[in-house]
This record gives C-alpha cells, sequence and structure tokens, in this order.
C-alpha cells in the first residue's frame, strides 16, 4: 500500500491517534486529504522518511548529552 491512514500510522509508530493527528498538523509528518469527508492520508515513504529524521536527530541528542 502506498498510503496509510492515520490509524495505520499510530499503530506502526505505537501511538495513539492524536498524536499522530498533531504531527499531521503541525506539519512534521507530510499528509494529504482525499475526498470529500477530508480523510488524511500519510504516504509510506513519509512516514519511513520521518522515522529516519527521528533516528538522525536522536543520535544528535545523544551526541550533544555527551559533550556536555
Amino acid at each position: 500500500m502506498r498510503f496509510l491512514r492515520l490509524e495505520d500510522v499510530a499503530e506502526e509508530l505505537n501511538v495513539k491517534l492524536p498524536q499522530v493527528r498533531a504531527l499531521v498538523k503541525s506539519g512534521e509528518l507530510p499528509a494529504i486529504q482525499i475526498g470529500g469527508r477530508g480523510m488524511w492520508r500519510v504516504e509510506r515513504v513519509a512516514l519511513e522518511n520521518y522515522i529516519q529524521e527521528r533516528y538522525a536527530q536522536a543520535r544528535e541528542d545523544i551526541a550533544n548529552e555527551t559533550h556536555s
């Protein structure tokens, strides 16, 4: 599947749906609205990129803590 529902994203990240909605609303996790009801979808590659960015940020945070 190319696109995931927000519920699917929440399940993959093991977080609650409101957390995913907040990530989308802030623009941190790119998503698009589909259909008349405005259902949100996240492209799988966008989710994978987000995860990789979080790993990079975690590494940077750890390195900064080590040098403090």
